[in-house]
């Protein structure tokens, strides 16, 4: 039997309930796509339903030691499963290469800028920070790209929302931070000095820079709702990443990175990646171009191929093997016992 549609009616207007995880970026993020649904269904009606997850309530370890991808979208998704909310609006890049039975990205809207960006408050590039500067990231895939680039300097954790972390580099905990330039632009922060990290030199996490419109898939009046935020480029560029991700089959304790970009107006995806061993201090990378066909075939089967193709290229360079060890390094029950 179809479940029933958590899209409700209120005083005759039509009541859409979002699921929501209470930090300054995913509100943000949440009442932005709810403006833009109120442009087109103008009578529409938005409830926040706040929730926490694992991730906000641990802010002292890194990612990696406590769960990697979905510490923010567990109890998220358990909203929509449970009927509380109909709608969730996670970014992209801590979804989970396998979402919850039941649920699905029904919508992509137009992503924002994926690169990261170096943070100072003098606003310095790479170049410029002298060796022994403390940079603050968590994620391994950043320190991993950052320490080929400049191995002298010092990489510490940093945990905490935005403003946490620019707070932490302003007092001095820190000569630089790494962050994401689509968060700081989706809260107003990109006005200050920012050095851009280019996709040659950091390549981004999958899905960075693009939100997730997650509902259950048999919830079809949600469907309609947000049918006209759907954006097909970046669809596309999504859907390559992900299936490139469900190829490795990595998590938050391999530092990996997987993005697609349309070039030449569109007709051109290039796809560049990485998986490498932050322990080891080596990485493989890959990349492939391709002229996208105007054929019966869609745009969609295409990207997801060449997601595909880079993984498998990867694998064919010993990523399997990396993607065991660091996974063996990472979890306690595989820990060697001492005698």
């Amino acid at each position: 039997m179809t479940k029933r549609s958590s899209v409700g009616q209120c005083g005759g207007q039509t009541e859409l309930r979002i699921a929501t995880r209470a930090s300054a970026l995913a509100l943000a993020q949440t009442r932005w796509v709810a403006e833009r649904l109120r442009w087109f269904w103008p009578a529409l009606r938005v409830r926040e339903v706040h929730v926490v997850t694992r991730g906000d309530r641990i802010q002292h370890l890194p990612l990696s030691e406590v769960g990697g991808k979905g510490l923010f979208v567990s109890e998220v998704e358990s909203a929509l499963l449970e009927d509380r909310a109909a709608l969730a609006v996670p970014s992209l890049k801590d979804m989970p290469a396998e979402l919850a039975a039941g649920l699905g990205l029904v919508c992509i809207p137009e992503r924002e800028d994926p690169r990261d960006v170096l943070v100072t408050e003098q606003g310095l590039d790479l170049d410029d920070l002298e060796a022994g500067d403390r940079v603050g990231t968590s994620s391994l895939r950043r320190q991993l790209q950052l320490f080929a680039l400049r191995h002298d300097l010092e990489y510490a954790p940093l945990r905490g929302n935005l403003d946490t972390r620019l707070r932490k580099l302003a007092q001095g905990e820190y000569r630089a931070i790494v962050l994401a330039q689509a968060g700081l632009r989706r809260l107003g922060l990109a006005d200050r000095p920012l050095s851009v990290l280019p996709v040659e030199q950091v390549i981004p996490s999958v899905g960075q820079g693009a939100l997730a419109l997650q509902a259950r898939v048999d919830d079809r009046a949600v469907h309609a709702l947000l049918s006209p935020l759907e954006h097909a480029p970046s669809r596309a560029c999504i859907e390559a990443e992900r299936a490139f991700l469900q190829e490795l089959g990595g998590d938050c304790n391999v530092p990996l990175a997987g993005h697609a970009r349309l070039q030449n107006d569109g007709s051109l995806l290039r796809f560049d990646a990485l998986v490498g061993s932050l322990e080891e201090r080596r990485y493989l990378r890959a990349g492939a171009d391709r002229y996208l066909e105007r054929t019966h075939r869609s745009l969609i089967e295409q990207a997801v191929e060449l997601g595909r193709e880079v993984a498998q290229t990867l694998l064919d360079q010993g990523a399997g093997e990396l993607i065991h060890r660091a996974t063996r390094a990472s979890d306690p029950r595989q820990a060697p016992t001492s005698h």
